[in-house]
């Protein structure tokens, strides 16, 4: 099939994934398309290409009702070809031959190649992914052999297809300067499942839903439990003995408080609201990260109740909708803090955080692209699709955010510090090695990552292994915890570096929150070495790529959320203390 540009009207439209194949409804007799996807070694599953690349040869019928392509399926490298068979609904096929491949020389390298390497395809009807096996090669590894007949057996209920089986038969061993007949057949059975459960046998309840994974849950969910209260005591109790000597501190005449040994966070309340240094790159990433969490929270939501996870890239249409119909978020909240901070570079600041994730990751995806386009590889992403993305990213995400950024700088822009600031910093006094910034940003997302740790490894077999991920209340619930125990942590990190009399706050509690996304990368290594089987330029390449931008997402997220959480925590101290 030849690529068609998108319409950005609807890339834009997540309902339009919805409406493919139709309605999913047939009548008999009516047109049922059989896609050929992609083709690639079963261990290296990420290497894939398309299926005519082996010399597979079509059907006879050359021509169908309809084609279509989405954003996503197109970004996921979604290889949609017509196969050329003639399907009918409710019609049974019995065998019959539809083409016949010519084996010469080049032809038998190739198939003896794919054969050798355990090359797999996958194929599409109505939505429903089959897999089936090229070939097999006998144990001595001296002959080769291509499955030459698809036996289809396709189960219906009503009007619409609920299930389908593919079955490799007849065997035929590779020589050359042969010519080897393709058939398939078709059996049509009626199956009492029902429309929505049609998808339940792709998933993997013992996988997904492994004691282990419940017992993740609860450990998490008791762990935020702990740290809150935790925190809580300790801050309470801390804060209040805090509270009660500075009290003590006001009632001595100034003679008195010069002799005395004065330390703490109260010693900073000139300099702890100066602006972070680069405000422009700092309201930049705090924006990002709540636009980050709102979409992460919305996709989750949506993926619950709509079970994305039954169409072809629709998760990833519909993140793509949601992130840039939220781009007023960003705007609004780094507008805003950036006028607080006195900023004056605004459409600067405007431009950066509009296009500081975007960039990032089309940065990243091109590089890859030029890689797979290369190898030749169905990764690869068309032109057309590049320029469909490049002009959401100008006519879509860019304005949004230009009305986020005025409404941000208008409605939340004037500096409401419940402390002055000093003309002059204040310096910073030397403290031990285990106060420094660098160190409490380092140590800051152990236990975020600590919490998250098990669902990592399900998401990973999910998107690595192709594995379906269904469980989204899991992941919504480990979200929560997650955003609980970052903002915990940062908190306490942001104490001690306070009573240090350090008033580097800022950075410091994005970093250190942050830094959870640098355990995830570093697991991720971890994870490709030990628990998959890629292997070459492209797949390191590929992987490497991807996990570096899902850490860099994950990384922003968490870096926001804890400056926000350690930003309230902050006024809050420093409103209930009397500054003379």
């Amino acid at each position: 099939m030849k690529r068609r540009p998108v319409p950005l009207l609807l890339l834009l439209l997540p309902c339009v994934v919805l409406a493919d194949e139709h309605d999913h409804k047939y009548k008999d007799g009516a047109e049922v398309v059989l896609w050929m996807n992609t083709v690639g070694p079963y261990h290296n599953r990420q290497e894939t290409y398309k299926y005519f690349v082996l010399p597979f040869c079509k059907g006879s019928k050359k021509t169908i009702s309809h084609y279509h392509e989405t954003l996503g399926e197109a970004l996921q490298g979604t290889e949609l070809e017509f196969s050329g068979l003639d399907i009918k609904f409710k019609e049974d096929v019995y065998q019959i031959k539809y083409c016949e491949i010519d084996v010469d020389k080049d032809v038998y390298n190739t198939f003896m190649y794919a054969v050798k390497n355990h090359y797999w395809y996958q194929m599409y009807i109505d939505d429903l992914p089959i897999w089936g096996i090229v070939g097999e090669v006998d144990e001595n590894m001296e002959s080769f052999y291509l499955w030459t007949h698809k036996k289809l057996d396709i189960g219906y209920n009503g009007d619409k297809i609920m299930d389908v089986n593919l079955t490799s038969e007849v065997k035929v061993k590779l020589v050359p300067n042969i010519k080897i007949p393709l058939t398939y057949s078709v059996k049509w059975k009626k199956v009492g499942v029902t429309f929505d459960h049609r998808f339940d046998k792709y998933l993997d309840p013992s996988f997904f839903q492994h004691r282990i994974h419940w017992f993740s849950i609860f450990n998490s969910f008791m762990m935020v439990i702990f740290l809150v209260g935790l925190v809580s005591m300790i801050l309470m109790r801390t804060l209040r003995k805090d509270f009660a000597r500075y009290s003590k501190e006001e009632e001595m005449d100034d003679m008195e408080r010069d002799l005395g040994d004065e330390y703490g966070w109260k010693q900073v309340h000139g300099d702890v609201f100066r602006p972070a240094s680069n405000p422009v790159m700092f309201s930049a990433l705090i924006g990002s990260g709540y636009q980050v969490l709102f979409v992460s929270f919305v996709v989750i939501i949506i993926a619950i109740f709509g079970d994305l996870y039954t169409e072809r890239g629709s998760l990833l249409s519909t993140a793509i909708f949601v992130y840039a119909a939220t781009s007023p978020i960003n705007g609004y909240f780094g507008g805003s803090l950036y006028a607080r901070q006195g900023g004056r570079l605004w459409i600067k600041q405007m431009f950066v955080g509009a296009f500081l994730v975007p960039s990032l990751v089309c940065g990243v995806a091109f590089f890859i692209n030029f890689i797979a386009i290369y190898y030749q590889a169905s990764r690869a992403i068309p032109f057309g699709t590049m320029v469909a993305v490049a002009c959401i990213c100008f006519f879509v995400i860019l304005p949004l955010n230009l009305v986020g950024t005025i409404l941000g700088r208008n409605l939340a822009g004037q500096p409401n510090f419940p402390c002055r600031v000093n003309a002059v910093p204040r310096p910073i006094p030397e403290k031990k090695w285990f106060m420094e910034p660098a160190v409490i940003v380092c140590l800051g997302g152990i236990l975020p990552f600590g919490s998250i740790f098990i669902e990592m490894y399900f998401i990973f077999t999910s998107f690595w292994a192709y594995k379906i991920y269904y469980v989204y209340g899991f992941m919504l619930l480990v979200l929560v915890i997650l955003c609980i125990v970052t903002v915990c942590v940062t908190i306490v990190c942001t104490y001690f570096l306070l009573n240090a009399e350090d008033y580097r706050w800022q950075w410091t509690s994005f970093l250190s929150a942050a830094s959870t996304s640098a355990y995830v990368y570093m697991y991720s290594i971890y994870y490709f070495f030990f628990k998959t089987k890629m292997y070459g330029l492209f797949q390191t390449t590929f992987y490497f790529g991807y996990m570096a931008l899902f850490s860099m997402a994950l990384g922003v997220m968490c870096g926001a959320v804890g400056y926000v959480g350690t930003s309230a925590f902050v006024r809050k101290i420093y409103t209930n203390v009397k500054i003379d």
